[in-house]
C-alpha cells in the first residue's frame, strides 16, 4: 500500500516546481531542450508547463523565443506572504524614523535562491545621499549583509549557500576559508562592521534580523559615510547604535508576529 505521500503526489504540480527551481540556477535563461534534457522529462511536457507558467507571468521568454527565464512575479508574490508583509509595513516607517536622527541611508537585504536582494530602502535627508534601489543584487561575499545573512546558519547550510550562489555583479570570487572566518568573526560579535569593499569611504553596518528559532530573515544595513562639512550629525558610533536597535525592534516584532500567526 501507497504511504501517504506517495499518495497525495501531485505530478502536473511537481514538474512546474522542478522547473521553477531550475530556471532559478540559470539567471541568464534555459532552453526548452536544456531544460527538458536536465528534468529528464520529454520535449511536449516541458513545452506545455513552460506555455503555463509563461501564461501565468511566473517565467518569461527572450526576445527570440529561445531562452526561458523566472520573471519577478515570484518576489513580488513572496512579498504578499502575510508575516514578510506585516514586516515590510512595520519595518518602512522605522527605517525612515532612523534614517531621519541618523542622516544616513539603510536597507533591508534577504536572501533568495543564493542571491543576496535589496528588498526595501530608505535614503537619508539632506541634498546627497548613498543608497541602494529596491531589487538591486548585491554580494554575498564582500557585503555586510551577505555575510551577515551566512552567519547565523548552520556549517551546512553555509556551505549550501556558497554552492547556490552566483556571484552579482562586480564581486570577486569567494575564498571560502577566508569567508568562514569573516562570518566566524560575526557569530561572535553579532554584527558586522566593515569597511566597503565596494566603495571608498563607506563603512558598512550590518544587523541581523531573526525569527523566534533565531534564523535571520533579514538584515538592516546602513552605509555609513562620514561627512566633514559644518553639519553636526551623528557618529559612526552613533549610528551603529541607531541601527542595531532598529534590528533588535524588528527582530521583536517579527518573532512576536510569527507566534501570533502560529498561534491561529
Amino acid at each position: 500500500m501507497a504511504n501517504s505521500s506517495e499518495k497525495y503526489r501531485a505530478p502536473a504540480l511537481e514538474k512546474g516546481l522542478d522547473i521553477i527551481e531550475l530556471l532559478a540556477l540559470h539567471g541568464d535563461g534555459i532552453s526548452q531542450g536544456e531544460i527538458a534534457r536536465a528534468l529528464q522529462r520529454s520535449q511536449s511536457e516541458i513545452y506545455r508547463m513552460l506555455s503555463t507558467l509563461v501564461r501565468r507571468g511566473y517565467v518569461v521568454r527572450s526576445k527570440d523565443g529561445d531562452l526561458y527565464s523566472l520573471s519577478l512575479k515570484m518576489f513580488a508574490v513572496s512579498q504578499g506572504h502575510p508575516p514578510i508583509e506585516r514586516l515590510m509595513e512595520v519595518a518602512s516607517p522605522k527605517m525612515r524614523a532612523v534614517t531621519r536622527l541618523a542622516w544616513q541611508s539603510c536597507h533591508l537585504g534577504m536572501e533568495s535562491n543564493g542571491d543576496i536582494v535589496v528588498v526595501a530602502s530608505v535614503s537619508a535627508p539632506g541634498n546627497w545621499v548613498f543608497s541602494l534601489r529596491v531589487g538591486t543584487v548585491i554580494g554575498l561575499s564582500n557585503t555586510g549583509t551577505g555575510r551577515v545573512l551566512a552567519a547565523f546558519r548552520s556549517d551546512q547550510q553555509i556551505e549550501e549557500l556558497l554552492d547556490m550562489h552566483r556571484l552579482a555583479q562586480g564581486e570577486p570570487e569567494i575564498d571560502r576559508s577566508e569567508f568562514l572566518e569573516h562570518v566566524s568573526r560575526i557569530r561572535e560579535v553579532g554584527y558586522e562592521r566593515m569597511p566597503s569593499a565596494t566603495a571608498v569611504g563607506v563603512t558598512n553596518l550590518a544587523f541581523p534580523v531573526f525569527d523566534r528559532e533565531r534564523v535571520p530573515i533579514c538584515v538592516v544595513n546602513c552605509p555609513y559615510v562620514e561627512r566633514i562639512d559644518k553639519l553636526d550629525v551623528p557618529s559612526l558610533d552613533e549610528v551603529h547604535l541607531l541601527y542595531q536597535s532598529l534590528a533588535d525592534e524588528l527582530t521583536n516584532f517579527y518573532s512576536g508576529e510569527s507566534s501570533l500567526l502560529t498561534e491561529h
